[in-house]
């Protein structure tokens, strides 16, 4: 039985893609589940798998747009069961006139080395193959197998011929154009404007080591400081709502929920998994919800749904190293909270200069529904969060 395998649905909003990699080649035997294809679109990127087991039959190469429904392969069920089948056993060869009048000793010979009496020269009576032919027979197959097999001639490498060649070109990928189409149109439709702080990581740091060998016995996975940053923004946003908020051509959609989305790097680009309620989350289910979105994201699992819907997003380039930077607004939204590399600075604490690790914070927000005012107010809670981690179980 041929089952078909086609491009699965993505969402209303995606009709095609690309059929960017093929994971098994034509003819490959494959198990149900398997995964078979990675298809790009101009939002996610996602794996194609086995609906049955079998042989595959390829029908479109792989770089190929395809839309959805389309049939990209055949697996042949049946084709695995007949490899399967256990082969019919071999017929011993017809005994000849030689092989009928052989002697036990030869039928012994036979059987020990393989070697068929009826292709041996027999030199005794009537032509009848003895002991003496096959032991002769044997040493010359023997010597035959040990021979080593001639060496080819192997011609002398040609060197290599620089072609010149400076620059080479690609197509883009349809998630990298929608990447690009997004943050040019965000900074075209939005009045953009970033504001920065910076926050003293020295309360969390000690709270982190404090706690993390009993937080990872408990939970399985480390206490990570993003975390952290979830439930600052929250604070935030309920203590400046404007933000908390989005325009929609002459009006002003107001939020109520605390969707925060996740800035994740992929093989494929920037990708924005949603972490849902996080005000009603604590820090475990955050960074284990975190760590689950990102690895779906990073291993092409990733669903549309984990992408849409987010109120706010954090985006950390301070895992790359990146000391100061504006993120650009993840639209609709009407803010975004860039981290940055925590490094040792000298600060002034109390009239006395000491060492601690300082991060940077920007917000970038879209300053027709944002002022000023509400931005600084905004930074100032998370700092204040961070700095002093008992104001986010206490929400002040």
């Amino acid at each position: 039985m041929n089952f078909e395998v086609k491009i699965p649905p993505m969402g209303e909003s995606i009709s095609s893609g690309i059929l960017a990699k093929w994971h098994v080649k034509d003819g490959d035997t494959v198990k149900k589940d398997q995964p078979l294809f990675e298809l790009e679109t101009d939002k996610i990127t996602s794996e194609g798998t086995a609906e049955s087991a079998g042989m595959i039959s390829l029908k479109v190469a792989a770089g190929t747009e395809v839309k959805i429904g389309e049939l990209v392969a055949t697996i042949d069920s049946e084709a695995s069961a007949r490899a399967a089948a256990p082969a019919a056993s071999p017929t011993a060869p017809t005994a000849t006139a030689k092989e009928s009048t052989s002697s036990p000793a030869v039928r012994r010979i036979a059987e020990e080395t393989g070697i068929n009496p009826a292709a041996v020269a027999g030199t005794g009576k009537a032509g009848r193959v003895t002991k003496g032919d096959m032991l002769s027979a044997g040493e010359k197959s023997a010597a035959a197998t040990a021979a080593p097999a001639p060496v080819a001639p192997v011609a002398a490498p040609k060197p290599t011929v620089p072609t010149g060649t400076r620059q080479t070109r690609k197509k883009m990928s349809p998630l990298r154009q929608k990447i690009a189409q997004r943050l040019v149109a965000a900074q075209h439709d939005a009045a953009m404007l970033t504001t920065f702080n910076e926050v003293d990581m020295s309360a969390v740091m000690a709270l982190r080591a404090k706690y993390q060998d009993d937080f990872v016995k408990k939970n399985g996975f480390k206490l990570g400081f993003m975390s952290f940053f979830a439930k600052a923004v929250v604070n935030a946003l309920k203590e400046v709502p404007g933000i908390n908020a989005q325009i929609d051509g002459n009006e002003i959609i107001e939020n109520h929920y605390y969707d925060i989305g996740v800035a994740v790097s992929t093989e494929k680009g920037l990708m924005v998994p949603v972490i849902r309620d996080c005000d009603s989350l604590g820090m475990a289910g955050i960074e284990k919800a975190i760590g689950d979105v990102a690895k779906r994201a990073r291993d092409g699992k990733i669903t549309l749904a984990d992408l849409e819907g987010g109120v706010f997003t954090i985006t950390n380039g301070g895992t790359f190293g990146s000391m100061l930077s504006t993120p650009i607004i993840n639209a609709p939204q009407s803010a975004i909270l860039g981290l940055h590399a925590i490094n040792d600075r000298p600060v002034a604490v109390n009239g006395q200069v000491v060492i601690r690790p300082m991060m940077y914070l920007a917000l970038s927000y879209d300053h027709r529904l944002v002022d000023g005012k509400e931005a600084v107010t905004f930074l100032v809670k998370v700092k204040q969060a961070i700095e002093d981690p008992a104001r986010l179980l206490l929400a002040i």
